[in-house]
């Protein structure tokens, strides 16, 4: 309801609306009695000569008063469902990367799409239902009492069971749709994450295993929406067979000799008439019931993710362009949920504009260490300093404005060439798109390309080999014009003449920048100012290619074994 109250007015005016269209309905059935005992009888002629005109404007008015209440209350829920999909978004992206490590994407996309949509039905069909046909009913029981009070107050008796029973239901409700959410989150969930692994799956004859797997998630997700259609179709004929005894009763006090003496046929017709007009918006309420428990659910489902802690950004500095010196001092980290640290005490010195190479084993705290520089994660122990400031210092936003960076995992954007290069400078001109991408080698490629930069790339970059990815990821980089560059196996996906090629671009693009440079194959950090050999989270040698060799340990050995020395 808080994100309703900006459209109140629209929202307000559908539910005059709706009130509306339910004072029609009532006020045309108020005339059944007169129908009966004054025009059908000919009592008053002129009765029966207005009926047609009367019966025409009532339902033009009727239908004016129902499509602007669908459409204002359709608006308004669609404007609501718009700006909660739009705080979800933009939350999600705000949150700690620590946050994304442990969430599945698939039930991050299930919240926007598939709660949202619960929301909306629960803001929208279901308020108009329950306004319109609540309203209708209230009239209808205020018609009953004017006519009879006698034989209107028997429906009074079944009023207690009927809550009683919408009670239980709506516990039930609610109950099932939050397992239908949480079965609908793992059904994207697996989808997802087949999808995206599907020539994994193809290489290694997954198909009937992904199959059956989706099978059984799909098999749980049917069975829970097929408790919520059995608890909606008990629910219904319950609460309208409970009304029929009433009706029923009705019907057989009518045969008692006196009872109904001082009622006219028409009275007597108008209520029992009322009473049957009662079963449908009974229906209806006891069905929207469901909806509102979907998006109850829903809405605690959506509100979870939304209370949740964004990243912090504790810092108060601001910085336009770093000078380019980096101190690791005594710095630990390890990651949630894991006992074995990933960095323990290190200590490094980065002066400006020095390209120092990170090398190691998997595992041994390279890319963990140029995450901390980024603040993707806060270090456990110890400090970052950049330009001798505390990087926690740095405003979030400062801080990472002074970093290129360039991951062995390139992700690209459903996008065009240029705009995907262009993506850390959006307003860079197209001099400046075409100047990167011919000193990343991108051009090479691009101009064979049908609309050559502004060739949409699909999906990730699926039009391009993964070469042509990861040259698009450094032209990225170089376009930046960041005072440091981080190179997280940047030519781990390149052969051997586009290594070449980068190569010479790279060492053009870190003159005068700091550059930090975390690869496996050494052949592409011979040249760097230092390089720093990690074991198990700690740095374990540390100098200049050759210095390094010379003292025949651990660098030595990488470079025997991969150079066959």
């Amino acid at each position: 309801m808080g994100y309703a109250k900006v459209y109140k007015t629209a929202g307000i005016f559908a539910v005059i609306c709706m009130l509306g269209y339910a004072s029609i309905d009532v006020y045309f059935l108020s005339k059944l009695p007169a129908l009966i005992d004054e025009g059908l009888s000919g009592d008053n002629p002129e009765f029966m000569r207005w009926a047609p005109l009367f019966v025409i404007v009532c339902f033009i008015v009727r239908g004016i008063f129902h499509f602007l209440s669908n459409y204002c209350l359709a608006w308004v829920g669609n404007n609501v469902v718009a700006d909660l999909r739009q705080s979800i978004f933009e939350h999600v992206m705000a949150m700690p990367v620590a946050f994304h490590d442990r969430t599945s994407t698939g039930t991050l996309i299930s919240k926007l799409t598939f709660d949202t949509e619960q929301v909306l039905q629960a803001t929208s069909k279901s308020l108009l239902t329950l306004v319109q046909q609540g309203a209708f009913v209230i009239g209808l029981l205020v018609l009953m009492f004017w006519q009879s009070w006698e034989l209107s107050s028997i429906f009074l008796v079944i009023t207690p069971v009927i809550a009683i029973i919408v009670t239980v239901v709506s516990r039930r409700f609610r109950k099932v749709s939050k397992n239908i959410q949480n079965a609908m989150g793992e059904v994207t969930k697996a989808a997802e994450q087949t999808f995206n692994g599907h020539k994994v799956v193809l290489s290694f004859d997954g198909q009937t295993r992904e199959n059956e797997r989706f099978g059984q998630i799909n098999k749980h997700n049917r069975q829970q929406r097929m408790k919520m259609v059995a608890t909606k179709s008990a629910s219904v004929p319950i609460i309208q067979i409970i009304a029929s005894f009433a009706l029923a009763f009705v019907l057989y006090i009518a045969n008692l000799d006196g009872f109904v003496e001082n009622l006219t046929p028409g009275v007597f017709m108008g209520v029992v008439t009322y009473m049957t007009m009662l079963l449908r918006p009974l229906k209806l309420l006891t069905n929207v019931n469901s909806e509102f428990q979907k998006g109850m659910a829903a809405s605690i489902s959506i509100f979870e993710l939304l209370d949740q802690q964004k990243e912090q950004d504790t810092g108060d500095v601001a910085i336009s362009r770093a000078k380019g010196e980096v101190v690791f001092e005594q710095v630990g980290f390890v990651y949630p949920n894991d006992d074995k640290p990933s960095l323990t005490d290190l200590n490094l010195t980065i002066h400006a504009g020095e390209t120092v190479a990170l090398v190691g084993r998997s595992g041994s705290g390279k890319s963990t260490a140029s995450s901390l520089l980024l603040r993707f994660y806060q270090a456990s122990t110890g400090r970052v300093l950049v330009d001798g400031i505390d990087i926690n210092q740095y405003k979030l936003k400062d801080l990472r404005n002074q970093f290129a960076y360039v991951s062995q995992h390139v992700v690209l954007f459903n996008d065009t060439l240029a705009n995907n290069i262009a993506y850390g400078k959006p307003d860079a001109s197209q001099e400046e798109i075409i100047a990167a991408a011919t000193k990343a080698h991108v051009m090479e490629f691009a101009e064979q390309l049908p609309q050559q930069l502004e060739t949409n790339i699909g999906d990730n970059g699926s039009l391009l080999s993964g070469g042509q990815r990861q040259r698009v990821a450094i032209a990225r980089a170089l376009l930046c014009d960041a005072p440091f560059l981080i190179l997280d196996e940047a030519t781990s996906a390149l052969d051997t003449e586009s290594e070449r090629h980068i190569q010479e671009a790279l060492n053009e693009l870190q003159k005068n920048r700091t550059s930090i440079v975390i690869a496996h194959r050494l052949s592409t950090i011979e040249n760097a100012d230092n390089i720093v050999v990690m074991e198990q989270g700690r740095i374990i040698e540390q100098g200049d290619h050759r210095t390094l060799l010379e003292q025949d340990g651990a660098y030595a050995q990488l470079h025997n074994f991969q150079f066959g020395g």
